[in-house]
Formats: structure tokens, C-alpha cells, sequence
């Protein structure tokens, strides 16, 4: 069994517990315990989830059995708590984004590969079913060549959202709704279309809440392939909408609605899988389900088995960070 560690006990470590205790029934992985800078964080978690939790970083990342740590801080610390899971020899998930700017994200990345250790970022939205499912048909050539691609996060986040101090500032989040929320639906579109390397972009702050980060978002998109498309972004869409990826080529189409899949064949057929769910959306950031957390988590695992890099790792994480900078660059709020 892999021996996992968990740094950052906040907001974002239910779907991962969740995720580990059900891998952790199947013998795959052992809790070590968890570590937060906060007493009061820490005494919450070994309550509800009844693991042990560290007093000080450095004793977790010298447990015995402790192979892979979960890093669930804010963005802006993945860095330097990198730097001591990379001297203590550990291998490492990253909340996304993988750091505050795509440049701190590439030393984090440089920094685990001299030593030859294994850095993934939790991108889950590529490992729900019909995000697999779509990627598979689109590999096998099923929609023939890509002719459009396009994305639309219509979300909602509430003023209780934006009280957490920080929320929403550049300073502690690196970004708004493109690097916060819209990430997972973007890297999903590069992971399916390839990577974007021309656009057109408009960035907006709303008067709805006090952030310096944008939660307005317009951009036309050029891919690599030639596909081209739009990028619509938005946390001001009360009360929430599932967000949308539509795919059209020369064989096919397809439509990736939250956790829904619509494939229509060129002979006609057409193809649905999934179904309607919280997607986190609203005003509850983390109404979803656990599932992909746990197969993003499964095929590290897989992976540390294999001697492989993770499919998400570090390096296919940063193409989404470096085009979200890229958009803000263009749209002239970078």
C-alpha cells in the first residue's frame, strides 16, 4: 500500500478523504495523517475523519510509510511546501492551480523532475466518465477532424463566498474566475482539442463583489489543429449553470453538459452517458461528487506503481495556466 499524507486540512480536503478512504477499503493506500498550520483545522479533521494530524510539517514529511503527500493549501504556498516534500523524497498532488503564476508553477515542476520524483495537479474534471469517454472517442478518431470547440462556465458564487479574506484577490488566489473556477472546464477543452495558441479575449471585474480579479469573461479561440471556437466565463450567472464543452468535426459532434455526454455520429447514432449532477456551480462550491477525485487519485497510484508520470501531471497542468495568462495578457488585465 501507498502511504498518503494530506498538507492543508480546509475547504478542499472533503472530496479527497472521501476519495482515499474509499481507495484506502480497497487496499490501496494508508492514511498517514494530515498537518494545518491551524489548531482548530486540526482538531476538525481528526474528528470527523479519525486520522492522526501533525503538529509541525516537518514530522508528517518524516513519518515512516509516508510515499505521496496531497498538497490542498492556497495556491501561493505550493512552491516552497513543495520544496520540503521534494527534500524529504515524497511524491506530491497539488490542488490546482498547480502555483499562483505559471512561472512558479514550471520551478515547482523542474524542481521535482531533477530529483526524479512525481508531481501531479488535481484536475479531476478529465477523469469523470464521460470526460473519459469523450476523450477515448475523440482519440479513435471519432468525430474526424476538429472543426469547433468551445466552452461556457456560467457559475454563481455568493457574497459568503467572497467573505473568506483573500477570496477573490490576486494576491491570494493568483486569479478570478479563469484561474478559480473555470480552470477545470478549460484544461478539460485543451485536454480533448489540443493545445490554443491564438485568441482574442475581454476581462471584466463586476460590481457585485470587492476582488481585483476578473469573473467576467468573453474570448475567441484558435487551436493548434486549426479548431477554432469561444470561451464564455462568469461567476455572476445566479444561481448557477452546469458548464458546457460542444465539439463539432467532420464525422461528429458532442456535447459535455457537467456530467453528461451527447455523441452524435455521422450515420446518425447518437450516444448518451452520464447524467445530471451537482457540477459545484452555485453558491455551494463543493456540491459534487467525490468519483473523480478518487480515479485522478487511483491513477497516481497507478502510476508511482508503474515507474510513469500520472496523466495529469505538472507539466500538461501548466499548458491551461499559461493560456489563462495569456487571455488576461490579451484582454489587458494581466
Amino acid at each position: 500500500m501507498i502511504g498518503v499524507g494530506l498538507i492543508g486540512l480546509g475547504m478542499a480536503v472533503t472530496p479527497h478523504m472521501l476519495a482515499l478512504r474509499d481507495l484506502a477499503a480497497e487496499g490501496r493506500v494508508t492514511l498517514i495523517g494530515g498537518f494545518s498550520p491551524t489548531p482548530t483545522r486540526r482538531a476538525g479533521f481528526a474528528d470527523q475523519w479519525h486520522v492522526p494530524v501533525f503538529e509541525r510539517l516537518e514530522d508528517l514529511l518524516a513519518a515512516p510509510g509516508l510515499d505521496l503527500v496531497l498538497i490542498l493549501t492556497p495556491p501561493g504556498t505550493h512552491l516552497p511546501i513543495a520544496e520540503q516534500v521534494v527534500a524529504a523524497g515524497r511524491h506530491m498532488i497539488v490542488e490546482k492551480p498547480a502555483e499562483i503564476t505559471a512561472a512558479r508553477g514550471e520551478a515547482l515542476a523542474a524542481m521535482a523532475e531533477r530529483v526524479g520524483l512525481r508531481c501531479g495537479v488535481c484536475l479531476q474534471h478529465r477523469f469523470r466518465p464521460a470526460a473519459l469517454r469523450l476523450k477515448a472517442a475523440l482519440d479513435a478518431g471519432g468525430l474526424g477532424r476538429l472543426l469547433s470547440a468551445s466552452a461556457s462556465i456560467r457559475w454563481w458564487r455568493d457574497a459568503a463566498y467572497f467573505a473568506q479574506p483573500g477570496r477573490g484577490m490576486r494576491a491570494r488566489d493568483g486569479g478570478g474566475v479563469l484561474m478559480t473556477q473555470a480552470i477545470h472546464t478549460l484544461d478539460l477543452l485543451l485536454h480533448l482539442a489540443g493545445p490554443c495558441d491564438a485568441m482574442r479575449s475581454f476581462a471584466m471585474t463586476s460590481p457585485l463583489r470587492a476582488i481585483d480579479t476578473e469573473d467576467v469573461v468573453a474570448a475567441a479561440l484558435r487551436f493548434r489543429s486549426g479548431a477554432i471556437g469561444v470561451l464564455d466565463a462568469t461567476t455572476v450567472a445566479r444561481p448557477g449553470y452546469p458548464e458546457r464543452i460542444e465539439l463539432a468535426g467532420t464525422e461528429g459532434s458532442a456535447l459535455l453538459e457537467g456530467g453528461r455526454l451527447t455523441l452524435h455520429g455521422r450515420g446518425g447514432e447518437v450516444l448518451t452517458l452520464g447524467a445530471d449532477a451537482a457540477t459545484g456551480g452555485g453558491a455551494d462550491p463543493m456540491a459534487f461528487d467525490h468519483g473523480p477525485h478518487r480515479a485522478l487519485i487511483a491513477e497516481m497510484l497507478d502510476a508511482l506503481e508503474a515507474g510513469r508520470a500520472p496523466s495529469n501531471d505538472i507539466r500538461s497542468a501548466l499548458l491551461v495556466q499559461h493560456l489563462i495568462e495569456d487571455l488576461l495578457k490579451e484582454a489587458g488585465t494581466a
